[in-house]
């Protein structure tokens, strides 16, 4: 099947709009090897569209610190996308993506507070990463300046700093006679950012001139706020259908789709609201690594099982493992609330067993690719396949659940044909 580029994909979807036959796309963080092989097995089952969106902390080039997943950088990332893809005769279309890339977009560079055109250089180079590795929608994002903690950064310097990015990724690519890539824009930040429809329409105006000035392409997403947010694992925000209606009509004007991030753990109403409110592509990343972790400590429950039934000797330490790597990995500070976020690791080791099961349901999955949980994971399947139970495959099913779950009520069954029928 011939792939579209991601800017046709989204002109597809703003086309169908009026027929009733729209559907919002998802964006999938690629949390593991199993996520991307789950995504693609339903893009294949149901004729969709996928976006993989990558953070710099996700994935990244080698000598910015590399990534988390699999310690995959844009190239191990592309190709193991393809391997799966390859293996189970892939027949859709994905698309690599950068989720928020940019300056001090790495923890690493937002915590050590590195002046701004060092910043600036890092975004840049692991920009050309994404490019050389034939990613097909880079989100600019400047926003992340340590300098303006708890501060609205200045419109001005949003788009000044937005326009030279997208200047240089056109150049480098352009330079190396590569195929258009698509760019997305704004932020989904809920302390002032893009969240009014005047905002959000100034935004837009002042950067159409920008980039038509310097014959750049207009985006192709604009990230706008719908009230989501992700604390915990838990969806604590309150869905604006207005808002979200509002913020997709005026980007539409300009021929631009309307992103959403932070859309995990939504529920089925939130979800069927998508397609009246014309949201074109929702970001969802943590839930599909919390649904793989819980995956993981079903299958030890059951080896557990096993053990007391005489027929395992020797299980594996997956659940102690996953639980001891993820409260030391400190990553799910990000996602507590209240003076939760301040607990040392010791006070949480040797504190409440409930909150270090909240903290290995958060951060479980930031642990994948660390050789002690490899090891357990491979112990505790070989325990499970002498049994006839395929733990990797109960994996990669139990990831498929949630994502068939927004698939189904964000119309996507069927799309690609739609989406390849109204653009002819």
């Amino acid at each position: 099947m011939s792939k579209l580029s991601i800017k046709n994909v989204v002109n597809g979807l703003l086309e169908l709009q009026k027929t009733g036959e729209s559907a919002t796309l998802l964006g999938i963080g690629p949390m593991s090897k199993n996520c991307v092989q789950a995504t693609l097995e339903l893009s294949k089952e149901d004729d969709y569209p996928v976006m993989f969106i990558a953070s710099r902390n996700q994935v990244d080039l080698d000598e910015l610190g590399g990534g988390y997943v699999n310690g995959w950088n844009q190239f191990t990332f592309a190709q193991a996308v393809k391997e799966v893809a390859d293996e189970i005769d892939y027949d859709n279309m994905y698309y690599l993506c950068r989720d928020h890339g940019g300056p001090w977009q790495r923890d690493k560079e937002r915590n050590d507070h590195l002046p701004t055109e060092e910043a600036m250089n890092l975004g840049k180079q692991s920009y050309i990463g994404d490019i050389e590795a034939g990613f097909d929608l880079l989100m600019i994002d400047p926003t992340k300046d340590p300098f303006e903690i708890g501060k609205v950064i200045p419109l001005d310097t949003v788009i000044e700093r937005t326009v030279e990015l997208i200047e240089f990724c056109e150049k480098e690519r352009k330079s190396r006679n590569l195929p258009v890539i698509g760019y997305e824009v704004g932020t989904e930040e809920t302390n002032g950012g893009l969240t009014s429809t005047e905002t959000y329409e100034t935004f837009i105006n002042r950067l159409k001139v920008e980039l038509e000035d310097k014959g750049l392409p207009m985006p192709t997403f604009i990230v706008g706020q719908t009230g989501t947010l992700t604390r915990k694992t838990e969806q604590v925000g309150h869905f604006n259908f207005k808002n979200a209606y509002d913020l997709a009509q005026m980007a539409k004007k300009y021929g631009v789709g309307l992103k959403e991030h932070n859309g995990d753990y939504l529920d089925d109403v939130t979800l069927l609201e998508h397609i009246p409110s014309s949201i074109t592509a929702t970001n969802v990343a943590p839930q599909y690594g919390t649904e793989e972790t819980r995956a993981y400590l079903n299958l030890a429950k059951v080896e557990q099982k096993l053990v007391e039934y005489g027929l395992v000797k020797e299980p594996s330490k997956i659940a102690e493992v996953l639980l001891v790597k993820a409260i030391e990995s400190e990553r799910w500070r990000k996602w507590m609330v209240g003076e939760q976020v301040n607990l040392t690791v010791q006070e949480i080791l040797n504190g409440d067993k409930s909150l270090q099961q909240e903290i290995l349901d958060i951060a479980g999955h930031y642990t994948f690719n660390d050789s002690e949980v490899k090891s357990e994971i491979e112990k505790l399947y070989s325990n499970l396949n002498k049994h006839n139970i395929d733990g990797k495959r109960y994996v990669i099913d139990h990831i498929k659940r949630p994502i068939r779950d927004y698939a189904e009520c964000y119309n996507l069954k069927g799309v690609t044909t739609r989406i390849k029928n109204i653009i002819k």
